[in-house]
């Protein structure tokens, strides 16, 4: 439901605003043009069939939705053919980026979704390049963003580029959000995986980097490890794990480091001791490539120090 109501605000703002400029207009329009139900029970009237869809838009706006593969219906992908090219721009939240996709409309390009979705997206379709940290991407004048939340930052995105600086900035102080979200979408996401064959040869040397972060990882002690010569190494990371052993290492420190920051309070020096870093500014610059924000900023909102500071308050 977020990915209908949250932008639908953030134009219902624009046109509080700008009272003297062009308004937007939205026409919910699904395949059957009945009832929709969301997968949180609330339940919204489409003001329209898409097949009745005709004329000129300005914006083609695709939700997303729990379910894949629902979504890409034969009906609802041909739809979007058909209506897109009568679009100024299109754009989608979430999975919706799967129907844009499943339409064409997005080979060739850069996309981002859902960071639970982006692996999928590049490979269902591998003519699409995704970008799974973007909150959202624009590729000439096709739009996607990540999950949720993230149609409203597009949202706000596409009315800066529609009515100013200044417009936008206001909507985004009545609705309390930011003007531009620090930070990529890893930083909401589940911890990264890496599977790797059973037999393969630096399956136990990163699985012992992973459960013991803080450990001497250097290129000779994983060669030796391994019982491998020292250029071996760096060969099977970049093609089993999709990088190279520092890059692997740098991960999982950044991982573990995550874990001590949301669960109390220890400082970030001593995280950063504990996780492997060494220093605490090693560790801020790991952070911001891999997560783009500092641990700082991190354990400020994912912190349980400080989720239980709150409850005490509500307690009190």
């Amino acid at each position: 439901m977020l990915d209908l109501v949250g932008p639908a605000e953030v134009f219902a703002g624009v046109n509080r605003v700008a009272k003297s400029r062009p308004r937007y207009r939205l026409l919910v329009a699904s395949a059957d043009g009945g009832l929709l139900i969301s997968d949180s029970g609330l339940r919204l009237d489409a003001d329209t069939r898409l097949s009745s869809v005709t004329g000129r838009l300005d914006t083609l706006l695709i939700a997303g939705g729990p379910v894949v593969e629902a979504m890409r219906s034969d009906e609802l992908v041909a739809e979007v053919r058909r209506i897109a090219p009568r679009a100024r721009r299109v754009a989608s939240i979430c999975s919706g980026a799967f129907v844009l996709a499943a339409a064409g409309l997005l080979d060739g390009r850069t996309a981002t979704t859902h960071w639970a979705f982006c692996e999928k997206l590049g490979r269902d379709y591998p003519k699409i390049t995704v970008a799974p940290d973007r909150i959202f991407v624009r590729d000439g004048n096709v739009f996607t963003s990540a999950g949720v939340t993230a149609g409203m930052d597009l949202a706000l995105a596409l009315a800066e580029a529609d009515h100013g600086i200044e417009v936008a900035r206001a909507v985004a102080r009545y609705l309390v959000l930011f003007m531009q979200r620090p930070g990529g979408q890893s930083q909401f996401s589940e911890r990264l995986s890496h599977p790797i064959p059973s037999e393969s040869a630096i399956r136990g040397v990163c699985d012992e980097i992973v459960a013991d972060s803080s450990g001497d990882h250097s290129v000779p002690r994983l060669a030796e490890r391994a019982a491998l010569s020292e250029r071996h190494p760096a060969r099977l990371f970049i093609a089993e794990t999709g990088t190279t052993p520092a890059h692997f290492v740098e991960r999982a420190r950044v991982e573990a480091a995550r874990d001590l920051l949301e669960a109390g309070r220890t400082s970030v020096q001593t995280v950063a001791e504990q996780a492997g870093f060494g220093s605490d500014e090693t560790m801020r610059r790991a952070f911001l490539r891999v997560l783009s924000v500092g641990p700082a900023d991190y354990r400020a909102r994912f912190g349980a120090t400080h989720l239980h500071v709150v409850d005490e308050r509500v307690a009190s």
